[in-house]
Parts: C-alpha cells; sequence; structure tokens
C-alpha cells in the first residue's frame, strides 16, 4: 500500500503529526511503520495530551519502590514484602464488546502484576454505566458483570472490592477500570529495562492472531455512528491460558535468566518491544517469520498490532533458553526466540528475509508528541438558596428509603456475588464494605484496598473533586484500620481538544495532586483514558483511585456493622448542613447545580490519624466514613450490615435537621464504642482538636429518630437490597 497523508489520517493520527513522521525518517513510512507509529503516538500509549500534567503528580514516598513509569507500581510493605498494583481502562472494548472488553480488562491489568514477579492476590473494578432507563444499560451491566467474574473467576483470584455507578452521562460511554494487587518479595521484582547485546528475545504465551488490531487507536477516538464496525478491534481472552502463562513465568522467575520482562498489552508486540529498548537505550531486531500465529497468511503489519492476549516478550540471559523453554513446554505454551538486542537503537524487522521496518527508537518514543492543550478553568459555582420550609415538609424515613434504593447507593451484592470473593483463602473482608482485605499469606499483616470515583464532585467543581476523591479513598482505608501507603489513579475523561474537557482533566490532576501530597498518598501508577464521548457529547469527569492500605495486624481489623446494644454511636467530623450536590439534593430536591462541599485537607489528615489511633487502642468497634447521602444513610447501611438498630438523638445543631443527616460535608466518620470507652475515646478526640457529636445509641433492631419517628432495620435492609436484583429480573 502506498502511504500518504490520507492513510495517515486514517490511523489517527494528524497531518503536522506525520509530517514530523516523515521528518524524522527523512524518507515516507511504509505501511507497517505508519502503523507502529500510529500505535506508539496515539493518545492510549503516548500520553501526549497528558504527561505534561502528570509529570506534577507526586510519585515518591518512603515506602515507593517504583513509582510511574514501569508496568505497576511497587510499594514496601515490610518483612522484605512488596505490593505491586495498578488500574486500567477498558472503556471502549468493554461497550462495544462488554463480556471479552471486561474480561481482556481483568487478564490485561493482571498480566501487568505478574510480569512484576508478583502473583496476583486481589482484583477490583470501578464500573460506570448510563441511565438505568436507557436501552442498553441492563445488557451492558450484565456483559461486563460476567466478563470481569468470567476471567477473575478462572485464574483463581478473588474480586475483593469496587464500586458501580449510573449516570446518563455514560450511555454512549460506559467505564470500566480494573485494578489487581500482587504481592512479591522485594528482591525479586522484575522490570522492563531490556539490558545487554546480543541477549535473545523471547515470545511466550498465546499465538498472535487478528483480534485486537488497532485496539489501542480505538480507545484513542471517540465514538462515531459506526460503532459496531469496530467490532473486530476487541480483543478475545482466554483465562485458562493466563493462569498457565503466570504460573510459567513465575517459576521462570524464581531462577536468574530473566533480564527483562513486558506483557504485550495495548499495541502488542510494537509497544513491549519499543518500551523494552527505549529503557535499555538499546536497539531489538526481531524476524516475524518466527512469531506464533494462529491465523494463515498475517502480515507484519498485523502481527506487529495484534492485541492478541496472555502474551509476553522476555530478554534472557544467553545459554538459558533450553531451560527457559522446557518450563514454558511444560505449561504447554508457545516459546519462540524471535530476535535479538542490539546496540543499533532501532527497531528493526524482517519478514521473509526482507527488511520491512528500520525505526529509531527514540523517534517512536522521545520524540512522540507532546501537547500543551488549550483549557478552561472552572469557576466554583454559586451555592443554592433552599427554601427551609421545603426541607421541613419532607419526612426524613420516606427520604432515607428513597435515597437507600437510589442505584448509585443501594446493595450490590447481586454483581459481588458473581464474583469469586474468597478463593485463596485469605480475603477477611469482601465486598460491600469500606475496603476489601486480604491477608498476606500466613503472616499476621493485611492489605486493605479501595476504588473510588465521584464524578458529580469533579463535574461540578474539577480541583475540588479531585481533591474529595483521594480523600475518599484515604477514608476507606481508614475505616477498616488500615494506614494509607499510596495510590494508582485511572483518569476518564472526554476529548483533550474541547477545552471544557481539557480543563476539567488538568483541574482535577491538579486536585489529586494537592490531596495526595498533603496525606503523604503518593501516586505510583495509573492510566488516562481520553475520548470517552460519542460525537460530541463525552462523559462526567471521572478520576478513578485505587488506594491500598496496611494493617500490621489482621486481627485489629475494622468492619461497618453495628456489634452491641447500648454502645454509643458518634460523628466524627464536623457537620455544616452542606447540600449542594448531594444526592439529597439531586434526587429529592431535583437541583443539579451548586458547588461540590468542600474539602479541608488538614482535618482529613488530623482526623484520619487520630482514628488510626484509636483504632490501635481497641476503643473502635466499628467505623463507616460519611459518604453519599449523609449520616443518616451512613448509620443506616452500619445498622443493615449488624441487623442492629440505633436510638439517634437530635444533637445540639443550629442548622435544619434534614440538612444535618443528609449533608455530604466531607471528613467524616460514623464509629461505635463502649459506654466504658466513651470518655477515653472523647479525650482523645479533643486532645486532638477533632469535633465529634454524640449521635445516638444502638438498639435491637429499629432506627429511632428523636423517640418519635421510627421504621424497622427489616424495612431498611428491604431498600437497600432489593433495587438492583429487581432491575436485572426484569
Amino acid at each position: 500500500m502506498i502511504v500518504n497523508e490520507q492513510v495517515a489520517i486514517d490511523h489517527g493520527l494528524k497531518k503536522d503529526e506525520f509530517a514530523k513522521i516523515c521528518e524524522l525518517l527523512e524518507r515516507t513510512p511504509n505501511i507497517t511503520e505508519l502503523g507502529i507509529f500510529s500505535a506508539m503516538w496515539n493518545e492510549h500509549c503516548s500520553y501526549k495530551s497528558s504527561r505534561l500534567h502528570l509529570k506534577k503528580l507526586p510519585t515518591k514516598g518512603k515506602q515507593v519502590i517504583q513509582g510511574p513509569g514501569e508496568n505497576a507500581g511497587v510499594v514496601d510493605i515490610g518483612d522484605n514484602d512488596a505490593i505491586v498494583f495498578k488500574i486500567e481502562s477498558h472503556n471502549h472494548p468493554s461497550f462495544i464488546e462488554p463480556y471479552q472488553g471486561a474480561a481482556t480488562g481483568v487478564g490485561g491489568i493482571m498480566r501487568d502484576v505478574f510480569t512484576m514477579g508478583a502473583r496476583p492476590i486481589a482484583n477490583l473494578n470501578s464500573i460506570h454505566f448510563g441511565s438505568p432507563q436507557h436501552k442498553k444499560t441492563k445488557n451492558l451491566l450484565r456483559g461486563v458483570v460476567h466478563g470481569i467474574g468470567g476471567y477473575g473467576n478462572c485464574m483463581g483470584v478473588p474480586t475483593i472490592a469496587g464500586q458501580t455507578n449510573f449516570d446518563s452521562s455514560y450511555n454512549g460511554n460506559i467505564l470500566v477500570n480494573a485494578m489487581t494487587l500482587g504481592l512479591v518479595k522485594k528482591d525479586k521484582i522484575f522490570y522492563s529495562k531490556a539490558a545487554g547485546l546480543n541477549k535473545p528475545v523471547i515470545y511466550v504465551g498465546s499465538k498472535t492472531g487478528r483480534d485486537g488490531i488497532h485496539g489501542a487507536s480505538m480507545a484513542s477516538a471517540s465514538f462515531d455512528e459506526k460503532i459496531e464496525e469496530k467490532k473486530p478491534t476487541v480483543q478475545v481472552g482466554d483465562p485458562f491460558t493466563e493462569k498457565l502463562l503466570l504460573e510459567a513465568c513465575l517459576e521462570l522467575m524464581a531462577g536468574d535468566s530473566i533480564i527483562a520482562i513486558q506483557d504485550m498489552g495495548a499495541a502488542g508486540l510494537t509497544s513491549s518491544s519499543i518500551e523494552m529498548a527505549s529503557k535499555g537505550n538499546l536497539g531489538i531486531e526481531i524476524d516475524l517469520n518466527k512469531v506464533p500465529c494462529r491465523e494463515a497468511k498475517m502480515t507484519p503489519y498485523e502481527i506487529m498490532l495484534s492485541e492478541s492476549q496472555e502474551r509476553m516478550l522476555i530478554v534472557l540471559e544467553n545459554g538459558k533458553e533450553n531451560q527457559a523453554k522446557k518450563i514454558f513446554d511444560k505449561w504447554n505454551l508457545d516459546f519462540a526466540i524471535i530476535g535479538k538486542t542490539t546496540k543499533s537503537k532501532r527497531i528493526e524487522l524482517y519478514f521473509n528475509n526482507e527488511k520491512v521496518s528500520n525505526i529509531p527508537v527514540n523517534t517512536l518514543v522521545e520524540n512522540s508528541p507532546m501537547y500543551d492543550r488549550k483549557w478552561k478553568k472552572s469557576k466554583l459555582p454559586k451555592k443554592n438558596i433552599i427554601k427551609k420550609e421545603h426541607l421541613n415538609s419532607l419526612k426524613i424515613i420516606n427520604v432515607l428509603k428513597k435515597i437507600l434504593s437510589d442505584p448509585n447507593v443501594c446493595s450490590k451484592e447481586w454483581i459481588w456475588q458473581q464474583y469469586d470473593h474468597t478463593v485463596m483463602g485469605d480475603t477477611i473482608q469482601k465486598p460491600g464494605g469500606d475496603s476489601g482485605v486480604v491477608r498476606v499469606h500466613g503472616t499476621n499483616k493485611a492489605v486493605a484496598a479501595s476504588v473510588d470515583s465521584s464524578a458529580v464532585y469533579c463535574w461540578a467543581h474539577p480541583l475540588t473533586g479531585g481533591k474529595q476523591v483521594v480523600c475518599e479513598s484515604f477514608r476507606n482505608l481508614i475505616s477498616v484500620g488500615a494506614k494509607p501507603i499510596a495510590i494508582t489513579n485511572c483518569l476518564n475523561f472526554g476529548s483533550p481538544e474541547n477545552e471544557d474537557n481539557m480543563g476539567e482533566f488538568v483541574e482535577c490532576v491538579q486536585g489529586i495532586g494537592e490531596a495526595s501530597k498533603y496525606l503523604n498518598f503518593p501516586v505510583v501508577s495509573g492510566n488516562v483514558s481520553f475520548y470517552n464521548q460519542t460525537k460530541e457529547k463525552g462523559i462526567k469527569p471521572t478520576p478513578s483511585i485505587g488506594g491500598i492500605g496496611l494493617i500490621k495486624d489482621y486481627q485489629k481489623m475494622i468492619t461497618m456493622d453495628f456489634k452491641e446494644v447500648d454502645n454509643i454511636v458518634l460523628v466524627i467530623g464536623k457537620t455544616e448542613g452542606h447540600i449542594d450536590q448531594s444526592l439529597f439534593s439531586r434526587n429529592i430536591l431535583n437541583e443539579k447545580n451548586g458547588p461540590p462541599p468542600e474539602v479541608n485537607l488538614f482535618n482529613e489528615k488530623n482526623i484520619g490519624e487520630t482514628l488510626l489511633k484509636l483504632i490501635e487502642k481497641d476503643f473502635i468497634k466499628s467505623a463507616h466514613d460519611v459518604s453519599l447521602g449523609g449520616i443518616i444513610t451512613a448509620v443506616a447501611k452500619m445498622s443493615i450490615k449488624g441487623n442492629k438498630g440505633i436510638n439517634l438523638i437530635k444533637p445540639k445543631f443550629l442548622i435544619n435537621e434534614i440538612e444535618y443527616y443528609f449533608a455530604e460535608d466531607q471528613g467524616r466518620y460514623i464509629i461505635e464504642v463502649t459506654k466504658e470507652n466513651l470518655k477515653k475515646v472523647s479525650d482523645i478526640l479533643n486532645k486532638n482538636a477533632v469535633h465529634f457529636d454524640q449521635l445516638g445509641t444502638i438498639n435491637e433492631n429499629q432506627l429511632y429518630i428523636n423517640d418519635k419517628t421510627k421504621v424497622t432495620i427489616d424495612e431498611l435492609k428491604s431498600s437497600h437490597t432489593n433495587w438492583l436484583e429487581n432491575y436485572m429480573s426484569k
């Protein structure tokens, strides 16, 4: 095929980008080379619109072993143990083909983790769908959930936590973000930096097919009316093969033969080979005839751009090939020596004894475009004026039931019951709490993990929303008794070529950076997903934050269920009555405007650290952070979980009762303490300048408000648990 400007545009490149490629090569690229450039220079692989801003994020910390730039981030949890973790998007493929899109998203993120030598110990996910009334939502939800469960369950890795949200902005672009944690010994971490000359380059895993060609490019474009034509670009996963690949790689890693290893993810053999060469400042020579293919007459273009799953690229020490081959033969996987490292600093490809590509590696990586795109700053919206008589006319119990059955608050048990959350035998807090928790096998240590997003707050004011979602992750870890260590992020936005969308991205990243830095909660890995829009309509800005924390003694882990009758319930942190952008305001008052709640980073850190002190002293029986739906929703969920009631007393507050109970002020937790420990807890809170109110006393099975309004916990449970199951069964 003759390559010209139009062919380049059809590959997703801009006119000036094609001109730059011709200038760098001092010639016109052939079709294989153009395909390689289009893969490496697209948004999904090059981060050309986001790199400038991502550099500002705090990425270092006392426990950080590896920050961004590798397959995943790595943090130290003591005793020569480390956790490898990352979150990534598989949004576009999951909208086109929900089962395979979600399944291969899970498979891809697990490979990112075990390519670094870590055995996966937990999966999480953050999934967002359109309005429940939209014609596609139910089938998309069913397909995605089956895909996540189908792959993770077959791999034997527990899915321990997640979140599911519904919003009409995702009607044309759902979000599927998958996160994996792996456990590794600090002295057995593997990296993707190639080293040494004339070292064998090995292809292992499944054969290469035509599935997934242009997958990375498709993920870097908006959807249009031709969406159905893109189904061939969705990868097809095989979890049983990945299980074999995991075991074979870990067996090989037990020795000393691997120099570098990289999974073939987005852009397949192209990105894996080029990234290894770039990091090692080397060249790589590959004979494409030696690549194991499962389809006849595959061209160099197809082989290089295929995103067939369950494949790895390895640089081995010389003389170790036979030993390595025996391992992969034993696991019934392909093993092929396809090339070698060179000093040329070029990617040189041969096919049928002809050189079909000769590209300097630096033109693909260091010289890839980086844009400082125009963006608009967001103003903080004005507060809404809410009429008190309107609030006074509402009945708290009716409002509470409606909020508990809201799609974004209701129990997601229908979803997580389809995931195996106890396989491996170390899950000690399953989905449905603030964080999932897995024990570090054979020790008293446990790792907590949660994933959060807050698109409504980010849409109202991106800077505040970016801070809030980091704080929400921080609180979810604190709530189970874990000391927060680090985060990974998946940044889902519309087109960066739109100034409003780009502004949302820039300010969300700024907010994430400010909160991460202040809370000593560094960003060690992540992913950017732009072009989540159909035609001109983009999603609400949705940064997903995956946080992990350490519990040194798992016996001190906290759960959210109320424990004992007559125990005292406190709300920690001050309630000012911020209603704007709350679930109450949006769903009960039908008011969509106004600013999100303010985030006070000093209070977040101080309150979180104080709660960890109380947990260390065994003063807290249960805890739950206050988020969507405010205090009374948090209390109701604790009651439902523990099958206990509560007598809520009216605190001495100056704001309306409705505002007090349903406001979404940040930095708050509900905690349960015994009467005997109340004074000790109060003294510690006062000493640390932490505001608290006494909310009430736990009873057998009813929620009382000021001794006059009551509802049984069974009624609340019915409101909370039935919506999703009823929705999916219709």
